[in-house]
């Protein structure tokens, strides 16, 4: 009876390896850090590089992990604008250029109507982070700081 206890015992061990092993991959994806004057701040983010994920961006999300964000890039300057058609969550963006400095920060408030807000930029831009909304202020993101992406 010990002996088998024994076994299940290590099988069930085997077994969370094998999922904590499988957890760390799925949060291992890719990883946007920006460099702000209080040190690094890392954030795991979903890239929306097709321009499909691109106009669905984070429409329909009831939430967003605390670290998460998501990513629009474009290997041009854009000027494009955003909107929040859909998007249940109040969300804050940051956009920056070609050097990954960030040119501005905008703060977008949730919209389910036909007639909502386009927030602007002002600038041109290659990348875009949207997280929730307050996060910048949280750690300290000011215009200005570097941002880089990890995969």
């Amino acid at each position: 009876m010990i002996e088998a206890l024994r076994r299940i015992g290590t099988a069930c061990l085997v077994v969370l390896a094998i999922l904590l092993a499988s957890c760390a991959k799925e949060a291992s994806g890719p990883r946007l850090i920006i460099e702000t004057a209080n040190g690094e701040v890392e954030l795991t983010v979903e890239i929306a590089d097709t321009s499909e994920e691109q106009q669905q961006g984070l429409m329909n999300r009831k939430e967003l992990a605390p670290n998460a964000g998501m990513v629009f890039v474009h290997n041009t300057p854009t000027e494009s604008s955003f909107w929040m058609k859909n998007t249940l969550i109040p969300l804050s963006l940051a956009v920056w250029g070609k050097g990954g400095t960030i040119a501005a920060i905008l703060d977008m408030e949730p919209c389910t109507t036909d007639s909502c807000e386009i927030y602007a930029p002002g600038v041109p831009w290659v990348g875009a982070l949207e997280v929730n909304q307050g996060f910048f202020q949280e750690h300290g993101v000011k215009v200005g700081d570097q941002v880089r992406l990890v995969d």
